[in-house]
C-alpha cells in the first residue's frame, strides 16, 4: 500500500485530494506548510510527496531542497504558477514532476501511478495501465482505447475518464456531485445534467441494449455504478 504525503495550505484542496487518493487505495497523510512537510517527511516513511510551491513558513522549493538532504522520495510539485522558469527551479531543487493548478484529479492520479511505477515504490499499482474488462466491454487505460464485443469504440476524453473510474471501482455508487468533482474537477462550473448526458452516451456506445444496460447501472436516488455481474432489472 503506497503511502502519500499531501502538503498544501489550501485546506479544501487537500481534503479533496486526500478523499480521492484514499478511494484509490492509497494511505494519505496531510500537512499545511513547508516546515510541516519537512518534519513529516523526516518522521514518516512515504512513497511519494505532493508538495505545493507557495506555502507559509518556508515555500515548496525550500522544503523540497531540505527533504532531498535526507530522502529520495518522489516529489510532485503543485503550483498555481505555470512559467517554465518555475518548473526548471522545481526540478533543480529536486522535484520529480510538476503539475499546474487547477488540474484534473484523474491526471494527477495518473502521474502518481507513473511516478510510483518508476520509483518501484508500489508494485501493486502496476495494474493502472492494464486493460479493464467487464462482460463485452474492454478499456485499455495505457492506450486510452475502448472496445465493445471486440470492436473498437470511439470515446471522448471525458467519456473515457468516466468509464475508467467506474470500471476501476465496480459496485461503488457515485453521486453526480462525486463524478463532477473527480472527472471534471473541483474548478468545473456546470450542472449535474452533464453527468447524465455522458452516462447516456456511454450506454449508447458500450451497452448491447442501451435501454436496458447490463453494466452501467443507475442506483435510483443515489447515482451511478458499474456492475460486474448480470443483475435483475426488475
Amino acid at each position: 500500500m503506497a503511502k502519500i504525503l499531501v502538503v498544501d495550505d489550501e485546506q479544501v484542496l487537500v481534503k479533496g485530494i486526500k478523499f480521492n487518493l484514499e478511494h484509490e487505495g492509497y494511505q494519505v497523510e496531510v500537512g499545511y506548510d513547508g516546515e510541516e512537510a519537512v518534519e513529516r517527511a523526516r518522521e514518516g516513511s512515504f512513497d511519494l510527496i505532493l508538495l505545493d510551491l507557495m506555502m507559509p513558513k518556508i515555500d515548496g522549493l525550500q522544503a523540497c531542497m531540505r527533504i532531498r538532504e535526507f530522502s529520495n522520495v518522489p516529489i510532485i510539485m503543485l503550483t498555481a504558477k505555470g512559467e517554465d522558469t518555475d518548473k526548471i527551479l522545481g526540478f533543480e531543487y529536486g522535484a520529480d514532476d510538476y503539475i499546474t493548478k487547477p488540474f484534473n484529479l484523474l491526471e494527477l492520479k495518473a502521474r502518481i501511478r507513473a511516478l510510483l511505477r518508476r520509483s518501484g515504490a508500489a508494485e501493486q499499482k502496476q495494474q493502472g495501465d492494464r486493460a479493464l474488462t467487464v462482460g463485452h466491454i474492454r478499456l485499455d487505460p495505457g492506450e486510452r482505447s475502448a472496445w465493445r464485443d471486440g470492436a473498437p469504440v470511439e470515446l471522448t476524453a471525458k467519456e473515457f475518464d468516466l468509464m475508467e473510474l467506474l470500471m476501476r471501482n465496480p459496485g461503488r455508487v457515485y453521486s453526480r456531485e462525486n463524478l463532477l468533482n473527480v472527472v471534471w474537477g473541483y474548478e468545473y462550473i456546470g450542472d449535474y445534467r452533464t453527468v447524465d448526458v455522458h452516462i447516456r452516451r456511454l450506454r449508447e456506445k458500450l451497452e448491447l441494449d442501451p435501454a436496458n444496460p447490463e453494466y452501467i447501472r443507475t442506483k435510483w436516488g443515489v447515482g451511478y455504478y458499474l456492475s460486474n455481474r448480470r443483475e435483475s432489472r426488475a
